[in-house]
C-alpha cells in the first residue's frame, strides 16, 4: 500500500489520477483500486503499475515512418519488410553516452546482420552531423534525421527528462520482419548495449 504525499483527506478521485499521473513515468499504465478512507490520513489505495518498456510478451505493430538518411535517401519501414530491425533512438551525435552506445551497436552489427537484423538510429541531428559522427567512430548502419520529432512521438522518444525538461529519450526497439515491436528498451545502458540486443535477439528468434 502506497499514498500521494501532499494530497489531503478531500482530494478528489482526478485529482488523484492527476498527481499519479505526474509522478508516474510516460508509458507506464496505473490501475487505481480505491480502499476506506482511514481515519485523517487520506485515501489509501493501491497502484499497480504496468511498464510497456518492459512488456515483451505482447508484440505491437511498429509505427510507419519515412526519414532521410545521410544520403539524402527516404528510408521507410516498409523499406525493411523481411528483416529483423534495432531501431534505436539517441540524444545527440558525438556525445559520450550516445558515442559509447553507437559503437556497442557498431561492434555488434556484423553478428545481429548475420542474425538477420539491419541497425537503424535516429535523432535530431541532420545528415552533416550524422555523416561526421559515422566517420569519425566508424559505424556501419544507418543514421535517419527525424527534425521535427514526429517518429520520436509516435514510438514514445520524446518526452520529460530531468529537470522537467523535453528532449530525446533514449529508447531502442526490436521490431522483427513482419513489422511487429517485440521488444523494448526503455532505459538503454550504453556501454555493453550491443551484446544486450544480441542476446535478447537470440531469444526473439527461437
Amino acid at each position: 500500500m502506497v499514498g500521494v504525499k501532499g494530497l489531503k483527506p478531500s482530494t478528489s478521485r482526478s485529482q488523484t489520477e492527476r498527481a499519479i499521473n505526474c509522478a508516474t513515468p510516460r508509458f507506464t499504465r496505473v490501475i487505481i483500486q480505491y480502499f476506506t478512507p482511514l481515519g485523517n490520513y487520506g485515501v489509501i489505495y493501491r497502484l499497480i503499475a504496468y511498464n510497456k518498456d518492459m512488456k515483451n510478451e505482447t508484440s505491437y505493430p511498429a509505427p510507419d515512418f519515412e526519414l532521410l538518411d545521410t544520403n539524402g535517401k527516404k528510408v521507410s519501414l516498409k523499406d525493411f519488410a523481411g528483416t529483423w530491425v534495432v531501431l534505436y533512438f539517441y540524444p545527440r551525435d558525438d556525445t559520450p553516452g550516445c558515442t559509447v552506445e553507437a559503437c556497442s551497436l557498431r561492434d555488434a552489427r556484423d553478428t545481429l546482420a548475420e542474425m538477420g537484423a539491419e541497425v537503424v538510429g535516429v535523432s535530431k541531428d541532420d545528415a552533416l552531423s550524422h555523416e561526421k559522427f559515422k566517420a569519425k567512430h566508424s559505424l556501419n548502419f544507418t543514421l535517419l534525421t527525424d527534425n521535427d520529432v514526429g517518429m520520436m512521438n509516435d514510438y514514445g522518444a520524446w518526452g520529460k527528462k530531468m529537470f522537467g525538461k523535453e528532449g530525446i529519450l533514449r529508447k531502442t526497439f526490436i521490431i522483427d520482419p513482419t513489422g511487429m515491436v517485440r521488444k523494448v528498451y526503455g532505459r538503454v545502458t550504453p556501454l555493453g548495449h550491443g551484446d544486450q540486443v544480441i542476446k535478447d535477439l537470440r531469444e526473439l528468434q527461437k
